[in-house]
Order: structure tokens, then sequence, then C-alpha cells
């Protein structure tokens, strides 16, 4: 049996992008690091590079650019390049192809997904699917239920359920979308909520009660019978005694006063333009 470190690639490797590299691959091992071994990993990478390109085509019914898909895959065989050594006596392809392979399945885990959710979540979504694949076939094609899908897959129904829930966030809908074909349908867009002005009262309101507890007596008086009582500026001056540029002139003090102290507190709700 011909020993593996001395095996044409070409002879071991069923398809046809095999170039043979040994010998650029003995060569950059024993080179010390510098222009002349980094362009011999160039040349080492563009000559396995439709292998690569094959690799990529795999995944390119999956939601992602062909073109993008062969960058990362791309980007998967330089590293393989820059790791292999040739001294342990594997073949490249047996090397590279599970390198390039896992750049591309680790781009689809965490680059792709439009709601990123946790690895073990992802783990749950990946068995759920299968489970339910494998049980609609054996069924007829009847949805299976959750805990079918548990007992099938060997979790529980809550993981089942957190794995479902995972099904739609690697892609998400347009708020243009109109779901279903109704003349009654509507946009996404038009099922959300606005914003209720009512909240933004309350919040004010509570953050304005106790400022006014703390006013002096006299400006607490002013502002109960300026906007509570709606009387007049002149009607108050008569009341108290004093002028109404006098009254004018406290109610816009305190008022400016007050603004600020409530615009000071974090909880208050801040209106862009």
């Amino acid at each position: 049996m011909p020993d593996q470190r001395t095996q044409s690639p070409r002879s071991a490797y069923p398809y046809d992008d095999a170039p043979d590299t040994d010998a650029a691959f003995r060569r950059i091992a024993a080179l010390p690091g510098g222009p002349e071994k980094s362009a011999l990993r160039q040349e080492v990478v563009c000559a396995w590079m439709p292998m690569a390109v094959r690799l990529a085509r795999r995944f390119r019914h999956r939601g992602e650019t062909f073109e993008d898909l062969k960058q990362v895959a791309q980007l998967g065989l330089v590293k393989a390049v820059a790791r292999f050594d040739p001294s342990r006596g594997t073949a490249f392809p047996s090397f590279a192809i599970p390198t390039i392979l896992g750049e591309v399945k680790r781009h689809f885990r965490d680059e792709l997904w439009v709601v990123h959710v946790p690895r073990r979540v992802q783990e749950l979504r990946r068995r759920v699917r299968s489970a339910d694949h494998e049980l609609c076939a054996s069924l007829g094609g009847r949805i299976p239920a959750a805990h079918e899908i548990a007992a099938h897959a060997g979790l529980t129904e809550a993981e089942v359920r957190l794995g479902q829930g995972a099904l739609e966030s690697f892609t998400a809908r347009s708020l243009d979308t109109q779901p279903g074909h109704s003349e009654d349908s509507h946009r996404l867009t038009d099922t959300l909520g606005g914003m209720e002005p009512g909240f933004d009262r309350v919040v004010n309101r509570e953050a304005l009660r106790p400022l006014l507890q703390a006013l002096p007596e006299r400006e607490r008086q002013i502002l109960y019978m300026r906007f509570f009582c709606e009387m007049t500026q002149a009607r108050i001056g008569l009341q108290l005694g004093v002028s109404q540029m006098h009254v004018s002139r406290l109610i816009s003090r305190t008022c400016a006063r007050l603004h600020d102290q409530v615009m000071a507190d974090p909880r208050v709700p801040r209106r862009t333009a």
C-alpha cells in the first residue's frame, strides 16, 4: 500500500480540481516567513480555488448570494493553506474541505440571522427542523404536533417550541408585505401601533408633582389660580395685592425653573424634532 505522504492527490481525490501541490507545500514548510513564502502560498491558493468554488456551490440555494459564498469559501481555503502541515501525512483535501465547509457554515450561523439567537437555540432549530421533515414523510404529509417532534428528537416540548420560534428568525419579512390574498388584507405596517401620547403626559405629571409641592407657598398659589382656576393675571394681582406685571414675571420665572428641573430628570421622555 503506498505511503499516504507520497500518494498523489489526483489519484486519491475523486474530483478533477485537485492540483499536485505536494512539492509546493513542502517548500512552504521549509521556508522562513517572508515574501517568498507568502507568494508561494498565494500560488497554492489559486491552484485550489476551483475546489473552494465547488464547495461554495453546495450552499447556493440557502438565501445567500453565490458571490458572497465564494468569498467565504475562499477565505476558508486561505486559512487551510496557511495551517496545513504536510509532515502529518494527510492529503491536503482531507484537511481543507472541513476547514472550508466550516467557514461557510460559520458564516450562515453567525452572520445571516436577521434576529440573532444563541447557539443553543440555533441547534434546537436544526434538530426541530430535521425531526419535522422526517415525521412529515412518515406521517403521510401530516404536520406533526410538538409532543411528537419532542419524542422523535429526544427534546422536551418547551425545547421544541423554542426551536420552532427560531425557525422564522433566519429571514425577515418586509413591513410592506401584505399577508394573504384577500381584498381585506392589510400590509404589516398597518398593524403596528403608534406612540400613545397619554403615556408621556402621565410621566410628565408624575415628574412635576414633587416639584410643585416643593415650591414656596406664594408661587404654588399663583400657579394654582392661573392654571387650575383659570384666573387672569390681573385678577390674581388684585387678590394678592401686587401688579399684573409682577404676577407675569413670577409665573414666567417659576415655569422656567420647573421646566429645567423636569428636563433634568432622566425618567422624562425627550422629544426630538
